[in-house]
């Protein structure tokens, strides 16, 4: 094996003799020709939140899933509270104290809020489910995390994206688990939420609860995390402490380079006015939006969870029902329709929920790349297969998708990488509207400034982008223009540079510009 140059040793940062909650040594684990981890050394002291960082694809989440069960190393040696530990499976991790906080969210849809987070843990008494004090608990949990307000009895599949992390994140420390590892817990979560977050992590971790945190927003992990662990080709190639790492020596770590500018800006001009929202009104809409848009400008949509502008984006794309109100491109009546018209209307969608609605994780990179846009492979009534694939193996390449070939399932690639194919799709299509729903959910550090870079592109090319994220750093560092959102309509409407992050909340917060 050959040494890496840039590894650093990993100091034990706290050991078997401080009482550590966990320690891996020599970790490796091979899946088919691709080593995920090399060698791994992980350790995990009580009371303490370490950040696991590194790149989509590094080896971050085969080592949680180590950690709970779900994946068995291949070599390598794991302690927990001192003692042997080799779980056989994740139900054998968690009754040994170890919750689960997956990017991907693991709940039942149909099931309600109440029915998700005791599903696998029912109490009962002589063949009776305990439901009171069960329930009791739960709204005791919810409103821990500040959200009292989540019914019990409503199906988790009529909930937002990040009303259902909120439901994951509640089901996971309802347990007061030893050891609770988050994956991007924030990933769907507006800033108030983020910050309630931290405060219940503060809390736990006063309980003497040991936190694996992984994130790829790093205010965050320099805010919330005591140390870190930095893997790159699933290797260790740094740990410290958080207080002493800068930003530009975590990203180095992270990417093997130095990264000289994390918001690209891309010369562009806007030219005439392309999108129009004529007070469009949706079914699951508070109120009725106005709004307009310019060839060549990025617009950003901000708010708070629920404040309206994920329903927005659905109805001008038509997956949500219009219940007044239209859209015009270019001085033209061009919807709501169904999406399919919307598409060959010059519309384009990217949905926060990537694996309900915006991939079909069964189907191939090739389907996924290219279902939006057959026309260029067609001959003849038919379709030429190599040349679909021979084009999604130049989107694998272009957003350096870690993936074996473009045949392969959507399903089997990392969260990063599957929002790199819904990218993909986008950029395939060549939409003159590009209606964005927190695009770089997910992604490394490295891919979300290639993101903001093609967003730029995209717009210098005449393209319009509505653009909706949670993190308004990327709002100020990307957009032209961002509109605040507060309980379903536009309260304010400005030039990005007029707008603070302060501001932004503010206005998000209070409705009030």
């Amino acid at each position: 094996m050959t040494a890496n140059p840039d590894a650093a040793p990993v100091p034990r940062l706290r050991g078997v003799e401080d009482g550590s909650a966990l320690e891996m040594r020599s970790i490796r684990k091979q899946f088919g020709a691709t080593v995920a981890l090399d060698d791994v050394d992980f350790t995990l002291g009580r009371g303490e939140i370490h950040a696991l960082l590194g790149e989509n694809g590094a080896g971050k989440s085969t080592l949680v899933k180590i950690i709970s069960g779900a994946v068995r190393p291949d070599r390598g040696v794991m302690r927990l509270a001192g003692r042997p530990f080799h779980p056989p499976g994740p139900l054998a991790g968690r009754l040994s104290g170890i919750s689960m906080i997956y990017q991907e969210l693991n709940l039942a849809p149909h099931l309600t809020v109440e029915e998700n987070v005791v599903l696998g843990r029912e109490a009962s008494v002589g063949g009776f489910l305990k439901r009171r004090g069960v329930r009791e608990k739960i709204r005791e949990t919810l409103a821990f995390l500040g959200h009292s307000e989540i019914p019990l009895d409503v199906p988790t599949g009529r909930l937002s994206v990040g009303t259902r992390q909120i439901v994951e994140i509640s089901r996971a420390i309802m347990d007061r688990s030893s050891i609770l590892v988050m994956d991007e817990p924030t990933s769907s979560l507006a800033r108030e939420d983020t910050e309630r977050l931290f405060q219940v992590i503060r809390k736990l971790r006063a309980e003497g609860v040991s936190v694996i945190y992984i994130s790829h927003f790093l205010e965050e992990v320099r805010e919330v995390a005591d140390v870190y662990t930095v893997l790159r080709d699933g290797r260790n190639v740094g740990a410290g402490r958080m207080a002493d790492a800068s930003f530009e020596e975590i990203i180095r770590l992270m990417v093997g380079s130095k990264m000289s500018d994390f918001f690209p800006r891309v010369p562009r001009e806007q030219g005439d006015r392309l999108l129009a929202l004529k007070a469009l009104k949706g079914v699951r809409m508070g109120g009725a939006v106005s709004l307009e848009m310019r060839r060549g400008e990025i617009v950003g949509l901000a708010g708070l969870i629920g404040a309206g502008r994920t329903e927005t984006l659905r109805t001008v794309f038509g997956l949500d029902a219009t219940a007044s109100g239209g859209v015009e491109l270019e001085g033209r009546a061009a919807g709501p329709g169904r999406p399919w018209r919307m598409i060959a209307r010059g519309f384009g969608l990217l949905s926060e929920d990537r694996q309900g609605e915006g991939l079909a994780l069964s189907r191939s990179i090739t389907d996924n790349v290219t279902l939006s846009r057959l026309g260029p492979y067609r001959r003849r009534g038919f379709l030429s297969l190599k040349k679909r694939a021979a084009a999604a193996a130049g989107w694998i390449a272009a957003l350096n998708i870690k993936a074996g070939g473009p045949q392969l399932p959507v399903a089997g690639l990392s969260g990063g990488n599957q929002q790199k194919v819904a990218l993909a799709r986008l950029l395939h299509q060549d939409a003159d509207v590009l209606l964005l729903d927190e695009p770089t959910r997910g992604i490394d550090v490295m891919s979300k400034a290639q993101i903001y870079d093609w967003m730029g592109r995209a717009a210098a090319e005449g393209k319009g982008l509505l653009f909706v994220s949670s993190y308004f750093p990327e709002l100020l560092g990307v957009c032209d223009r961002i509109v605040v959102f507060h309980r379903g309509r536009i309260v304010a409407d400005r030039p990005a540079a007029e707008w603070t992050d302060e501001s932004l909340m503010a206005a998000s917060m209070t409705g009030k510009a």
